[in-house]
């Protein structure tokens, strides 16, 4: 298990990191979030033993995280960390070999993970001709060549079309089923939803929010009941609890006091036939980052 307990970090007077704390167990993703300049960098360089908290721990399995465990550890960077001049496999080979790999550990692992990319036939290429998203796909082989225990993700999917994200999100997804720690960070939300239990929300530093999503969620739901089907504007509106009925193209939005109303809403639309919607809203993950983040930023 990934433990971060209490860390901070100065650099001189300014707090760039302020009192941190989760945990990551094998085979779960946990979404470290932020806009930039929140703190995540700085985190992930704790986390990866590059910087020494001024004060707090990290420890990975019970012990403290030192040269000895960095090589189970994996880091996808957000920006481009490649050596252009390299071919694909001596860029593999170096990366490897950092990790404590033999070259016929690398060269195994190298073709495998090529084939499942679809980019074997770019192992003898210099890393300067490929494209944007072939240089994507070595820079995550490289971060996942050693079978981490702990991977680090920030921005996987930069530079990917839609078919290459759903692959590199199948192999995500398999690391975590085989055990893997995976912190996962990026700006777009619905792919942290799709990944993600549970949650850090980072702004200037400190956590704004922290927990399971589903829970999050549940705290921020909205209000909000959405109704499509022959029921009267007016009927809704006489139902205690309800604030406003607002009409759209093919629905109704009935805003409602909280969500202890919703079984009495249902109780009245039930009656009416032709009932096709009644969906009560849930927010998206983006809509409560925002939220968040706007509420702190006026304080």
């Amino acid at each position: 298990m990934l433990k971060v307990d209490k860390i901070t970090k100065y650099y001189d007077d300014f707090k760039a990191v302020d009192n941190i704390s989760f945990t990551v167990k094998p085979g779960e993703i946990f979404g470290l979030l932020g806009v930039n300049g929140a703190g995540k960098t700085t985190t992930f360089r704790m986390i990866m033993g590059l910087l020494e908290p001024s004060s707090g721990e990290v420890t990975l399995n019970g012990k403290k995280i030192d040269y000895s465990v960095t090589d189970q550890i994996g880091f996808l960077t957000e920006e481009r960390s490649l050596l252009t001049k390299l071919t694909v496999k001596e860029q593999c080979l170096f990366y490897g070999t950092l990790k404590g790999m033999s070259d016929s550990q690398i060269l195994s692992r190298l073709d495998e993970l090529l084939a499942r990319f679809g980019v074997s036939e770019y192992k003898d290429k210099k890393i300067k001709e490929l494209s944007k998203g072939n240089q994507q796909k070595i820079q995550f082989i490289t971060a996942i060549i050693n079978n981490p225990k702990l991977l680090i993700l920030d921005e996987p999917f930069s530079g990917l079309d839609p078919l290459n994200i759903e692959l590199f999100k199948q192999v995500i997804l398999e690391m975590a089923e085989n055990g893997s720690m995976i912190i996962f960070s990026s700006h777009q939300m619905n792919h942290v939803e799709l990944f993600c239990k549970k949650i850090v929300i980072m702004l200037r530093g400190k956590a704004v929010i922290d927990g399971y999503i589903s829970d999050i969620k549940e705290k921020y739901r909205k209000k909000n009941i959405l109704i499509k089907g022959e029921i009267p504007k007016n009927v809704l509106e006489k139902i205690p609890g309800v604030l406003e009925v607002i009409e759209k193209s093919d629905e109704l939005e009935v805003k409602i006091e909280s969500n202890d109303i919703v079984e009495n809403v249902f109780k009245v639309v039930s009656k009416y036939k032709n009932i096709t919607k009644f969906v009560v809203e849930e927010p998206s993950l983006n809509e409560i980052f925002v939220a968040k983040v706007g509420e702190s930023y006026e304080k």
